[in-house]
């Protein structure tokens, strides 16, 4: 008998991350990842990846009324000149957006917009920090669309933000609504002082949690930063982004990583048939026991409850 084939088709596509810095004037940066969609597209790439937040520099490290003014509706101006972006270019875009959902209701989003410009969904960043120069919930109030997955032209992408990146449950109910690529659209880096102590662990423990969800989910892992140093607008330090954008296969392998200091486009072939693969020979999906689960549901049950 000769060797049994698998009855999927194999399919494979190009993946690429948007490492970019960002200036003061937004419209300059909507006009730069317009350039980088296009540069992407030229080199066959099929999806594309901004950083979180992309259009402003990285407002959350100080608490200001004022900025609300930046947020847009979706459908919005910037989400259609990226939509005309994607059909131009014939490519699928995870696009971060800071969303005017209503009056006095804001969201850290991103939208998926598929390659002939059709918005397919929005996910609402559910997991909002609030640590020193990372002042979210102030502006953004939490998602409520749950942990979803998009179909696309290219295959099924699940769009998380950054702080999510930390949390085992979103990657896994990603995954369970059938996500073949979570995508983690990011602004995470350093503060200037906490760098020399802290800096390697800090990008070390980033990377290992997210390849861990790659390896535990048997899905592709892609997480686009952004870098360069963004002051304080209070003249109080500021954060220096770090770069290190990456993309892991089912496996939690690296296969293409981008530098901490500079602007740059990441490339990986993805092939959609290494899910199965892997799963086949690591089979957490078929091996869980949701009936034991009980409990996650809850924020904490331990003994003083």
């Amino acid at each position: 008998m000769g060797e049994a084939k698998s009855s999927q088709p194999t399919k494979k596509f190009t993946l690429a991350l948007v490492q970019m810095s960002m200036a003061a004037d937004g419209e300059a940066n909507l006009r730069t990842a317009a350039d980088r969609i296009k540069e992407a597209a030229r080199a066959r790439a099929n999806v594309i990846c901004l950083p979180e937040l992309f259009q402003h520099r990285y407002f959350c490290q100080s608490e200001d009324e004022a900025r609300f003014a930046l947020a847009e509706a979706i459908p919005g101006p910037t989400s259609t000149a990226l939509s005309k972006a994607a059909a131009e270019n014939h490519v699928t875009l995870v696009a971060p957006l800071f969303e005017r959902r209503a009056a006095g209701l804001y969201h850290n989003s991103a939208a998926v917009i598929d390659a002939g410009g059709e918005l397919r969904g929005v996910y609402r960043k559910m997991h909002i920090p609030d640590d020193p120069r990372y002042h979210e919930k102030f502006y953004f109030a939490p998602g409520d669309t749950g942990f979803c997955a998009f179909e696309t032209a290219a295959c099924r992408i699940a769009p998380l933000i950054c702080w999510d990146q930390w949390f085992p449950e979103a990657a896994r109910i990603a995954t369970l609504a059938g996500a073949e690529l979570l995508a983690y659209p990011t602004a995470i880096g350093w503060l200037p002082e906490e760098k020399k102590s802290d800096g390697e662990a800090q990008v070390d423990a980033w990377r290992t949690i997210q390849r861990a969800h790659a390896i535990a989910n048997g899905v592709y892992v892609a997480a686009a930063n952004r870098v360069g140093f963004e002051p304080h607008p209070e003249g109080r330090g500021g954060i220096e982004f770090w770069g290190n954008s990456f993309i892991c296969d089912p496996s939690g392998r690296v296969i293409a990583e981008a530098a901490r200091d500079r602007e740059e486009i990441l490339m990986a072939e993805i092939d959609l048939g290494r899910i199965d693969e892997e799963r086949r020979g690591w089979p957490f999906l078929r091996d869980r026991r949701a009936d034991a689960y009980r409990g996650l549901d809850r924020l904490y049950f331990g003994p003083a409850e």
